[in-house]
């Protein structure tokens, strides 16, 4: 008995050795060596918000993304593979009637052999404040001509929208693009792989600014279309396009920009007093908002018109091309920004870059453009199925996503808002998280 039992352990002994050395890292099996890295969120340093539990913190790479909440120091800890990570995090916090936006981003974190479980990650977070009304949609990237031979340009329009529950009055809401242009362009405004205006309280708008010629104020849950090139009815051409002969205001100002292209005489429908007018400080017949990519923002301006900022020589500047007029910008403070949207192109993943620095927006959004899609913010699902009235009114199923990036809520904000429903968008100050690319701009449902 003894004999066979020894036998019978050593065929045991045998048999699962090759488990074991399945695993080793010398003969290319599945075993993977983790470690943990433990990030930190750093607050501003004027202390007026302290870390707190339950902020989410992501960490990507190797093409996983990775979630953990901080405890109440503002850390947290992952367990992952060796790879090139990006952490980042995003908070919002309600004080004295403020939304305070924060956001934090820490690229090119080397997880290897060398990797010490005792190093800390720190995510610096910007802080921001959110402004009452928000960028709800953006309309810039054409749509296909009607005999297929190309796409149409000249029919871009942004819609501006009451996010909060008080009455917006704003003197002037003035219309920016940061430099460059396009996302993949070549930029000059990076120094040793960071913004050279980072840090510096302002961010540039290029080529000139659009601004209202009086007051503008809006109900909660109140918007209004601004056509930014051809206040008429495209439709009329262009099946595909966009009816703008009844938008509630239009860029209109051809003593700065001429180019009937993309400004004929605008519709009757829209008065006069709700033309937009210009400042040109750079050079073209056009303001060219870029149908591929642009970085676009509205802002008021503080203690100044928008016409006295925008003709005062002391906030010009290049764009870093020194003595260039054609990039010429104005420096818009930071404080002045009321919401932005960084666009990215799908065209040019690789090369894309980012223009506004974190505090203004920290994320970004993929456009395809020439299809007639837009720029679409996502609804706050939370806040807006708790608004009382909302009962019964949202409609849900919403499937205008583009290659998987869509709307998480699943509401159909426009078929809900003719429903009689209140809308309440994201509003996190990074476009990654609150927009998506819509399948079809929200002026042809």
């Amino acid at each position: 008995m003894k004999k066979n039992s020894l036998l019978w352990i050593l065929a045991l002994i045998i048999g699962v050795a090759p488990l074991f050395v399945s695993c080793s890292d010398d003969d290319g099996g599945d075993f993977y060596p983790t470690y943990t890295v433990k990030v930190q969120l750093v607050y501003p340093a004027s202390g007026d918000i302290a870390p707190t539990e339950g902020v989410a913190v992501t960490l990507t790479g190797n093409g996983q993304t990775y979630s953990a909440l901080t405890d109440n120091t503002g850390a947290c800890l992952f367990i992952v593979p060796n790879g090139i990570y990006e952490a980042a995090a995003s908070e919002q916090r309600a004080i004295d009637g403020f939304t305070h936006l924060l956001n934090g981003v820490k690229s090119g974190i080397a997880v290897t052999g060398q990797w010490n479980a005792a190093d800390v990650v720190s995510i610096e977070l910007t802080e921001s404040k959110a402004g009452q009304i928000v960028i709800k949609e953006l309309y810039n990237g054409g749509c296909p001509k009607n005999d297929g031979s190309g796409q149409y340009q000249y029919d871009k329009y942004a819609v501006l929208y009451n996010n909060s529950n008080e009455t917006a009055t704003l003197e002037n809401i003035c219309i920016g693009m940061a430099d460059p242009y396009n996302a993949n362009a070549s930029v000059n405004n990076y120094v040793n792989g960071e913004l050279s205006y980072a840090g510096a309280g302002y961010t540039p708008a290029i080529n000139g600014i659009w601004y209202t010629q009086g007051a503008v104020t809006l109900a909660p849950g109140e918007q209004i279309v601004v056509a930014l090139t051809g206040a008429i009815d495209h439709t009329l051409t262009y099946t595909y396009s966009v009816d703008l002969s009844e938008a509630d205001y239009c860029t209109y100002d051809i003593a700065d920009y001429e180019n009937t292209s993309y400004y004929p005489t605008p519709s009757d429908k829209i008065p006069v007093g709700n033309y937009m007018l210009a400042y040109k400080y750079g050079k073209g017949n056009a303001w060219p908002l870029s149908m591929v990519s642009p970085a676009f923002y509205i802002f008021t301006t503080k203690g100044v018109t928008p016409e006295a900022f925008a003709s005062n020589p002391d906030y010009h500047y290049t764009g870093g091309k020194e003595g260039n007029i054609v990039y010429c910008c104005a420096k818009v403070p930071n404080e002045w920004i009321i919401d932005a949207v960084e666009v990215f192109s799908t065209a040019y993943l690789d090369t894309n870059k980012k223009r506004f620095t974190d505090d203004v927006d920290a994320g970004s959004v993929l456009l395809t453009n020439k299809l007639g899609h837009s720029l679409y913010r996502n609804v706050d699902k939370e806040a807006t199925e708790a608004l009382p009235g909302n009962e019964g009114k949202l409609v849900y199923g919403y499937g205008l996503g583009v290659d998987g990036a869509t709307d998480a809520s699943g509401i159909n904000a426009e078929a809900s808002l003719k429903n009689g429903a209140r809308i309440i968008y994201k509003d996190t100050n990074n476009s990654t998280n609150d927009f998506h690319e819509r399948a079809q701009a929200s002026l042809k449902d």
